[in-house]
């Protein structure tokens, strides 16, 4: 069992799987929405239980919803607006209170990062 929460805590989590290796995603609306690139892992939403829902924020983009704390604004979910396609939702890593078990697998979106900072991991890179 994987915990994890926002800021403030009025938004708590618990993912009963183990996590998938999270990727690093450089797009301009993760760099915006996170305040720089944004690094999470699928998981299937099933295996999501989250406390405090109330409390969590949408916000809809052209493919996603990006879930996010209302109160301290913590960034913490993201998921496909094709909700009954894709089974899964998106965790940001920064949220998770606990050990994670898992490591960064690759970088996505590379062609769109900040041209403040490098990506100098050896990681795989996806341009788009």
């Amino acid at each position: 069992m994987h915990k994890g929460s926002c800021l403030c805590g009025k938004v708590t989590f618990e993912v009963d799987c183990d996590l998938p290796p999270p990727s690093a995603c450089h797009c301009r609306q993760c760099r915006k929405h996170s305040g720089h690139f944004e690094a999470s892992t699928d998981v299937p939403r099933d295996a999501v239980t989250v406390h405090g829902e109330a409390y969590v924020t949408w916000y809809a983009t052209n493919k996603a919803r990006r879930g996010f704390c209302s109160v301290c604004g913590s960034s913490l979910f993201w998921d496909p607006l094709d909700r009954e396609k894709h089974k899964w939702t998106a965790i940001a890593m920064g949220a998770f209170d606990t050990p994670t078990g898992t490591a960064l697998e690759r970088h996505i979106f590379v062609s769109d990062k900040g041209d403040y900072y490098e990506i100098a991991d050896g990681l795989p890179r996806n341009e788009q």
